[in-house]
């Protein structure tokens, strides 16, 4: 302790302090960078949220201690990265997010004991529209949704019913697809009792009129269905084609366009035909009748109507007797019905054009080969193969070998693309770790490193010069106080001068040695002269 109380004193107050200051930048540079380093990565837990649903997942993180971040104000929020997946499974079961519309956890509530029949309606109505918006924002193309639904109340003795209506307000990404709306238009028709898919309509948040709902349409829903029929079959023909072609060329060497003439009528035909030569009993019907008359002689008198008046008077009986017999024939039938429904393919036109090959020279440059026409056939017949060619129908399948633009990337930069395959925050945390590490060398060499120097290595003794004092007597240039700025410009100026004077007494001085070498006895006889002066 001694020896180190001693090395301090040593050191003095200047070096003691800037060893003290030195040793505080160094702890907290390296506290804040080691804080950053080991800081958690924060990613996005949810995106563009609303005001209410920020304010509920803030008040969940907060009550389970997690540190959490807002950005966009509030419309963000981040949670460290490993937490995510637990985080928004934790959240969805209490609800969370609930994109800022009510859904069925209306009817949770308890204070709802004493609600009219009307507020039941209102608050089922909104629990339907809540859900709905709910289900169509959970779409990959759909960032938010808002439903508004118009369900008539049914009245008593009311023979019309007006049916209902659904508006819809969609916040999409990029644009959607004939097909997408009408899925929409469905989901929410199947959702709603009574609701016609035709009767919804859809608008995106740019005020673009998606569909309508002014009713039904068959003629335009039917158009864009074959509409859709007709870009169906291109592509999957297209990937077919390609997909042989990249196993035979290479991926990106080849160019595939398909089109197809689809047939929109619609065909139905019914067939009836008879057989007169195969008949068939199908059924007998006979008959017979058997009727006998009295035939009676002279005029009519109540003698003749009398019982047993016919013997007396002699009178004849007529018997007539019939057969009827009816007899139906089935004559045999056959009823055939065809429908031919329209998206029936017409015809085929198929364009392809492929790249040549490149191959190094002794430079190493890539040099552009065409193919050969043989490779060019076997290439056609595996077009007319896969797309199901028929000449009858008058088929075309074009193959045209032709260079591209751009040549094929090297395969080495391809594998170095695949080795290091960096998300963006990946690299923006190799960004903000490099920043750290140069901040880290340039305090290390520009502050530190001089600062240390300047406290390790020992100061030079300069040589000591015996100066003229104020009060006449010699001093050594070190110990002439130095108190303040003023008074230190003012010693220096001073030692300047003394300087000069000591000079001149130091170039007198070695003249009178000169003199005294030059002339020893006179210089005694002058020294004891002086001598002598002092004892008298």
């Amino acid at each position: 302790m001694n020896g180190l109380t001693e090395f301090i004193k040593t050191l003095g107050p200047a070096r003691v302090a800037a060893m003290g200051a030195v040793a505080a930048i160094l702890i907290g540079v390296f506290a804040f960078i080691i804080l950053r380093v080991t800081a958690p990565q924060m990613t996005t837990l949810y995106n563009e949220l609303t005001l209410e649903d920020s304010a509920s997942i803030v008040s969940q993180l907060e009550s389970q201690g997690i540190q959490f971040q807002l950005a966009r104000q509030g419309a963000s929020i981040l949670v460290p990265k490993e937490q995510v997946a637990r985080l928004r499974m934790q959240l969805a079961a209490e609800g969370l997010p609930t994109g800022g519309s009510i859904g069925y956890e209306i009817f949770d509530r308890t204070d709802t004991l004493g609600a009219t029949s009307f507020v039941q309606n209102i608050n089922h109505l909104r629990a339907m529209e809540g859900e709905l918006s709910r289900t169509i924002g959970s779409l990959d193309r759909i960032r938010s949704a808002r439903v508004h639904l118009v369900i008539p109340e049914r009245q008593l003795f009311q023979r019309d019913r007006r049916p209902p209506s659904a508006s819809i307000v969609l916040n999409v990404r990029g644009a959607l697809g004939p097909g997408e709306i009408r899925a929409v238009q469905h989901l929410v028709a199947t959702a709603v009792d009574g609701l016609d898919p035709d009767r919804v309509s859809i608008v995106d948040e740019s005020g673009r009129l998606l569909a309508s709902g002014a009713g039904t349409d068959e003629d335009g829903l039917l158009s864009a269905t074959l509409q859709e029929r007709t870009v169906e079959v291109e592509s999957r023909l297209r990937n077919q084609i390609e997909e042989i072609l990249n196993s035979v060329v290479g991926p990106g060497r080849a160019r595939v366009r398909v089109n197809a003439d689809i047939d929109y009528n619609r065909l139905e035909e019914v067939t009836e035909s008879f057989d007169p030569e195969s008949q068939v009993v199908r059924s007998t019907q006979t008959k017979e009748e058997a009727s006998s008359a009295l035939s009676r002689n002279g005029q009519v008198t109540v003698g003749n109507q009398l019982p047993n008046a016919d013997a007396e008077n002699g009178g004849g009986r007529d018997t007539a007797t019939m057969t009827e017999e009816v007899v139906n024939y089935e004559i045999s039938k056959s009823t055939r019905k065809e429908v031919i429904e329209a998206g029936q393919i017409n015809r085929l036109s198929v364009a392809v054009l492929v790249d040549g090959t490149y191959e190094p020279d002794g430079n190493g440059t890539s040099v552009y080969t065409p193919r050969a026409q043989e490779v060019l056939d076997r290439i056609a017949v595996l077009v007319r193969s896969a797309v199901g060619f028929d000449e009858q129908r008058g088929d075309v399948v074009e193959v045209v070998n032709l260079q591209f633009a751009l040549p094929p990337q090297d395969d080495l930069l391809a594998e170095s693309d695949g080795l290091f395959e960096f998300t963006r925050d990946d690299i923006i945390r190799f960004a903000e770790l490099g920043v750290l590490f140069l901040i880290a060398v340039l305090l290390l060499l520009f502050v530190v490193r001089p600062l240390l120097r300047r406290i390790v290595t020992p100061e030079e003794k300069q040589p000591q010069e015996l100066m003229i004092g104020p009060d006449g007597t010699l001093v050594v240039e070190t110990e002439v106080p130095q108190e303040d700025d003023e008074e230190e410009q003012f010693v220096i100026e001073w030692l300047e001068q003394a300087k000069q004077e000591g000079a001149m007494q130091a170039s007198s001085i070695n003249k009178v040695g000169e003199m005294i070498v030059e002339h020893p006895t006179e210089a005694v006889t002058i020294v004891r002269g002086w001598l002598d002066e002092q004892v008298a």
